[in-house]
């Protein structure tokens, strides 16, 4: 099946479901369709199914993606990519959070990769939740850049708007100041291997801390659902 058909499929039983957001799980490594000798994804039953599974345990689980590709794995289902396709690297703090692959995008090209709308985008640079760069006349955006216009465009979908996504950065703009505040001395030491220890330590908090908000909101959402 093609990727329209998949949605089409899969509209009535998950209603949020579009083309750009089948193609940031594949993105994601969570799924791995086929090729056509012109390009196109090609679905099989076992890829839809994977998805049906994947698009369950968010909607029913709220679990975040790195949970369900470990649960995915657990039970032996591996999405393998074929090599040169994946468009979005995970950004790590070492190396100053670039690593050696980080892609830079055209406006064009982030709009294509992440399926957000330019308006949406416009108004991401507005808010302060992304920060695109020009050289000569045109606009450039890194990768996490990309990958936070795919994600406010999949909550645009439920009304959502960039505006509405300020908490979220003054909340991630407090956070960012207490992990800095904790590990800054180690962080400006003179010692280089001293500097690396602090930056690993800064990654390790960051994914602890941002664990145990996605554990909170879970809690919170639960305690609503269930009056």
């Amino acid at each position: 099946m093609t990727i329209g058909d998949v949605v089409e499929l899969l509209k009535e039983e998950f209603p949020d479901i579009s083309i750009s957001k089948i193609r940031y799980l594949e993105d994601e490594k969570l799924i791995s369709p086929k090729r056509s000798a012109g390009g196109y994804r090609k679905f099989s039953k076992a890829d839809i199914e994977r998805l049906r599974t994947i698009l369950t345990l968010q909607r029913d689980e709220f679990l975040p993606l790195k949970v369900i590709r470990q649960e995915l794995s657990r039970k032996g289902v591996v999405a393998v990519r074929p090599a040169g396709t994946r468009r979005f690297k995970k950004v790590s703090l070492k190396d100053g959070g670039k690593g050696n692959e980080t892609k830079d995008y055209t406006l064009e090209e982030a709009l294509e990769t992440s399926g957000a709308e330019e308006k949406l985008v416009r108004e991401l640079e507005e808010y302060g939740l992304i920060k695109g760069s020009s050289t000569g006349g045109t606009r450039h955006y890194d990768q996490t850049d990309v990958e936070v216009m795919a994600a406010a465009s999949d909550l645009a979908e439920y009304g959502i708007a960039a505006r509405n996504l300020k908490t979220l950065k003054s909340s991630v703009d407090r956070e960012s100041a207490l992990l800095l505040q904790i590990l800054s001395p180690t962080l400006r030491s003179r010692n280089p291997q001293t500097r690396k220890e602090g930056v690993e330590a800064l990654e390790n908090l960051a994914t602890v801390s941002s664990h145990l908000k996605h554990l909170l909101l879970i809690k919170e959402l639960r305690n609503y659902t269930s009056s």
